[in-house]
């Protein structure tokens, strides 16, 4: 097997031609054409100055040899000097305003590979590791910018070798044929050359992207491994990730720097060529020595550009392959399509699924022919075992992934019609495991309501038992919770994340209940917080506490992606069904009326009573 097996393209990953990405790359720019204007002519105006430099060289020589004075002397070293400040002058001002032009269209370019990687549905995110993408948007984008700096080096020499193309020509249209006839090999050469270096300039980058992700999962899960003592295997898997990454590399560095020295090769050749033809020349008087010094000099830097553009093809094709895999995301279809995108009231939140099927693969059936219709403002708990569809359910309501037939009906209205971001934001969620964001407890509460005063979330907190969860806190709603909320305990978690639905106010509000165990006190204070939110929405609670349970107003069993029964708690208990196995599995030990019965319930309930009270005296 390859080394290289671990770099296969995405399923999104495309290829486009040169002359695709050179047209589509131009349309980023159509918004700096004024600045490209003036950057144009700073460009003739430099490459000119380097034009002109030979020129004035060459007739200095010839000055001298005629009238060797000091004024000749002093008058060709203030002009070189006078054409070299101009030079430098229009090239620095060209430089800047091309930076400030890279700098806006990079800014762009990644503002929409970011847009168009966050508009995509969880499911992108199920098939594709999210360190892949940064690298997209990171590194990729910043690759383009290169690209676009040496292309705009490039054009500056190419008008300076078309200027030095005429020169040559009305110096000696015969030794000019002899410099032309080398600009064939040159392309032909590129041209052959292209196919190789796109190649593993791709191999290099997705290999690049392969050790982002090991090191953003590495940094991520870093708690987990140290506490399951997996530091030696983390580093193996970045280290496997690091070599494939290291031969990829090496081989595009041999594969892409073979061409300059075969190149610098042919040019010194053809200056030796030169040099003997334009000495005989020379010598017959056919041309002046200051003549054939111009020659040389434009020579060399007619070819110089012409050498650089295959030289810098694997700068080129490095910048090319960033587009591409940036264009690549950007142009990624969604998988969930919306059919329309209808203005969308205040809702009443009745939800109502009609003979839907779901699946997350083609051969991973998760809902098949599934109906429910939940009223609103009704609360209905979803229980069963793992895998049973429970989560599913939510996602789909909320347009998370793409159901495969059937309609889920909002109000009355196909949810695949509705504007998908004026849905969404009203919607209230909670996953199973709350995440925050780096800031205080303030910001992530007002997340998705901004305006959201902190007087008004005090007020809101201050209704969750008397508030006496915020002085648990070290700065009140100021404190810190640390990246992904670890500052904080689970039932923190909970609690401010139930806070950021409250402040919100959604119609809709979907619960998908965390499993970890919190101490009664917390799990009282999480109760009335879910009372808050339950009086005034339609909510789906995939629930996994006993107590969320028998709030609900409906129960809802499900077993293998159907519902089998519905009904309160005691008539679902009363019928010894799959709930009743469910509650004797997961809830039985959570209620009041729990009695062990065998040794090892009474020692597993013994340990929880000893835990929940050392919690109550801390």
């Amino acid at each position: 097997m390859s080394i290289f097996a671990g770099l296969d393209a995405e399923d999104y990953d495309r290829q486009y031609s040169d002359r695709y990405l050179v047209g589509r790359i131009l349309t980023l720019f159509r918004s700096q054409g004024r600045r490209l204007g003036v950057i144009l002519l700073l460009v003739i105006f430099v490459s000119g100055c380097g034009a002109a430099m030979p020129l004035i060289v060459s007739r200095g020589v010839d000055l001298l040899r005629s009238n060797p004075s000091l004024l000749t002397i002093f008058l060709l070293a203030g002009s070189v000097l006078l054409v070299g400040v101009a030079s430098w002058s229009a090239n620095w001002l060209n430089r800047r305003l091309l930076a400030r032009t890279i700098a806006e269209v990079v800014m762009t370019l990644a503002a929409h590979a970011f847009e168009s990687a966050a508009g995509h549905d969880l499911s992108f995110y199920d098939e594709f590791s999210s360190g892949r993408i940064l690298s997209r948007i990171s590194s990729d984008t910043r690759d383009f910018g290169d690209l676009i700096s040496l292309a705009s080096d490039n054009a500056a020499q190419v008008v300076e070798a078309g200027i030095l193309a005429v020169v040559i020509i009305r110096i000696d249209w015969r030794l000019s044929l002899y410099a032309f006839a080398l600009i064939p090999v040159v392309f032909a050469m590129g041209i052959a050359y292209r196919r190789i270096a796109r190649q593993v300039t791709r191999n290099g980058m997705r290999a690049m992207a392969n050790v982002n992700s090991e090191i953003k999962e590495t940094v991520s899960g870093i708690a987990v491994a140290k506490n399951f003592r997996q530091e030696s295997s983390i580093f193996k898997e970045f280290e496997a990730a690091n070599h494939l990454s290291y031969h990829a590399n090496v081989r595009r560095g041999l594969a892409l720097t073979i061409v300059y020295p075969t190149l610098n090769t042919l040019a010194y050749i053809a200056l030796a060529w030169m040099v003997y033809t334009g000495g005989i020349s020379v010598t017959q008087g056919m041309v002046s020595a200051g003549a054939w010094y111009l020659f040389l000099l434009s020579l060399d830097r007619f070819l110089s550009p012409i050498m650089n553009l295959t030289s810098f093809w694997s700068q080129i094709q490095n910048g090319l392959s960033a587009a591409e895999r940036v264009f690549a995301l950007i142009d990624a279809p969604p998988a969930v399509v919306q059919e329309g995108s209808q203005p969308v009231p205040q809702l009443r939140g009745e939800i109502e699924f009609q003979h839907v099927d779901f699946r997350y693969k083609p051969d991973e059936a998760v809902l098949q022919d599934f109906n429910l219709k939940i009223a609103a403002g009704e609360t209905v708990a979803v229980v069963g075992h793992t895998g049973a569809g429970k989560t599913s359910v939510a996602k789909l309501i909320a347009r998370f992934y793409e159901f495969q037939s059937g309609k889920i009906l909002i109000d009355g209205e196909d949810i695949r019609t509705f504007n998908l971001e004026a849905y969404r934001r009203q919607l209230g969620i909670v996953s199973q495991i709350p995440f925050l964001f780096a800031g205080t407890v303030a910001e992530n509460i007002r997340y998705a309501a901004p305006a959201a005063t902190d007087e008004q979330i005090e007020r809101m907190a201050n209704r969750i038992g008397g508030g006496e969860w915020l002085e648990t806190l070290s700065q009140g709603l100021q404190t810190e919770v640390g990246e992904r909320g670890t500052r904080l305990s689970m039932g923190q978690r909970q609690l401010v994340s139930l806070m950021r639905v409250l402040v919100q106010g959604p119609a809709i509000f979907i619960l998908d209940e965390a499993t970890a165990s919190v101490d009664p006190f917390t799990e009282w204070q999480i109760q009335q917080a879910l009372n808050l939110i339950l009086h005034h929405t339609t909510s789906i609670l995939i629930a996994h506490r006993l107590s969320t349970v028998r709030s609900a107003d409906r129960i809802i069993v499900m077993r293998s992606g159907k519902i089998i029964e519905e009904g309160n708690h005691d008539g679902l208990l009363r019928s010894g069904g799959h709930y009743a196995d469910l509650y004797n599995t997961y809830f039985r030990h959570q209620s009041l009326d729990y009695r062990p019965t065998g040794l090892d319930e009474f020692l597993e309930y013994k340990l929880k009573i000893d835990i929940s009270a050392d919690k109550k005296e801390e």
